[in-house]
């Protein structure tokens, strides 16, 4: 019992930035650390869709998209990604992978989930991140084709 009043008194003082849940999918097309390498992050918060990031390029320029509502599509549900005012990404899952057409060309990229964590004991783990491929595109899946 004791234990117990316990763990209710240090979840009562926690902050609620402590408490809050976040996960997010990382998915990459090219190699990292060359200019055509370009990251997506989709960031899940508390339940609820968050932000979207995309890097690009060897020194990973970012630059935060805005969502866009669920669209109809040929080849199956998709959104989109605003990023500026002359720059949107339509993506589509498909299977554990993204096709993403940017809207300066007309031929979609293949973006596979990136593990972001230690290698061979090397590196910094990210907790929020998608442990595989099948749990990021169920996070993908489950908030941004709502």
């Amino acid at each position: 019992m004791k234990s117990l009043l316990c763990l209710l008194a240090v979840a009562l003082l926690a902050s609620p930035a402590a408490l809050a849940q976040s996960k997010v999918a990382v998915y990459s097309f090219g190699e990292p650390g060359t200019a055509a390498y370009e990251h997506l992050s989709f960031w899940v918060k508390d339940g609820k869709r968050a932000e979207i990031y995309y890097n690009y390029g060897k020194e990973r320029t970012e630059t935060k998209g805005t969502y866009l509502a669920r669209t109809g599509s040929a080849n199956g549900a998709s959104f989109a990604v605003k990023l500026s005012p002359n720059r949107t990404f339509t993506i589509i899952p498909s299977g554990t992978r993204l096709k993403v057409s940017d809207s300066s060309s007309s031929k979609p990229k293949t973006f596979a989930w990136e593990y972001e964590g230690p290698v061979n004991g090397i590196g910094t783990f990210c907790r929020e991140c998608a442990e595989n491929p099948t749990e990021a595109m169920k996070l993908v899946r489950a908030y941004y084709l709502k």
